[in-house]
């Protein structure tokens, strides 16, 4: 495997393979994978030209079963709030890979009035072209604007990227193709008291629990977050979805929290997982939420 300078999908000694779609208890209810784009065959020949973007990722087949669930689960809360069926849907999936999640939501979208932004690296948007182009030519085909699946270089940590996304597409729905508010942010395996911004959706597998911990610590002073719970209509019982998965899988729903959008974000990433500048103050802290979870196993 050739790997290119200075790719971030191609680190040293990268040896990956392709995913099983069917891993888990609930993830064998999936049966609506595009073989085609998301198999392992097609994701061998990702991996090769994409590196780790085109591996799909364990997360994403609990992020799409949340998605499109089949008739015998519930989830709690759901994807979409059934009292808002009829409001505008605006989501943006963030490092969407090989694009498995962004298929699953397109699916979802009401053409003519929902909009869904699919971002990544640069160099990855050929591959979410490639394998998105079936189901935006499908989702679009009755509507006279063809902006219902929207693929756009999305660079973490570029403020240019979100700068132009923010302008080209949010604010005031008007003639110039902008969409309203965001609703929804999805992200699946990457490591926004009352409404406060758009919902968050994070999928999450377990891996290096040493390393990933910080991230969900800072995460807690400036999110509020809580595990989706999910109910088997067959057996009955609430509880937290991915807890008999084969490996620990999280999915999150979380908004910022109100009095964070007066704190000064820090400019480096080793203040901002030290917590420095969340509560108003410089002083290093840390949020317990996710520690909780592991310790109580709670629902």
């Amino acid at each position: 495997m050739v790997m290119p300078p200075s790719n971030p999908n191609f680190p040293k000694n990268l040896q990956i393979h392709p995913s099983n779609p069917r891993s888990s208890r609930y993830t064998n209810a999936n049966q609506d994978l595009d073989e085609e784009k998301f198999g392992p065959e097609a994701q061998e020949l990702a991996i090769r030209k994409y590196g780790i973007a085109g591996r799909v990722w364990e997360a994403a087949y609990a992020m799409t079963l949340y998605i499109q669930p089949p008739g015998n689960l519930a989830f709690d809360p759901p994807m979409i709030d059934a009292s808002r069926h009829a409001d505008r849907v605006v989501i943006i999936e963030l490092g969407s890979g090989a694009g498995l999640v962004a298929f699953s939501i397109a699916k979802i979208l009401k053409p003519g009035r929902d909009h869904l932004i699919v971002t990544d690296l640069p160099e990855v948007c050929p591959l979410l072209e490639d394998n998105l182009r079936s189901i935006k030519e499908e989702v679009e085909a009755t509507i006279p604007e063809k902006d219902a699946v929207i693929i756009r270089p999305l660079s973490w940590g570029n403020q240019d990227d979100a700068a132009f996304i923010a302008s080209q597409f949010f604010g005031q729905p008007n003639n110039d193709g902008r969409f309203g508010a965001l609703t929804h942010i999805i992200c699946s395996d990457l490591t926004g008291s009352g409404y406060c911004g758009p919902s968050i959706l994070i999928s999450y597998k377990i891996r290096s629990l040493s390393k990933e911990t910080a991230f969900w610590s800072a995460f807690g002073l400036w999110f509020e977050f809580y595990p989706v719970l999910v109910k088997d209509n067959d057996e009955g019982d609430w509880q937290r979805f991915g807890a008999n998965f084969d490996d620990t899988t999280f999915l999150f729903t979380a908004h910022r929290r109100p009095e964070s959008w007066s704190w000064v974000v820090p400019t480096t990433d080793s203040d901002l997982l030290a917590g420095v500048g969340s509560k108003g103050t410089d002083t290093k802290k840390y949020d317990d939420t996710f520690e909780n979870l592991l310790l109580m196993g709670v629902e």
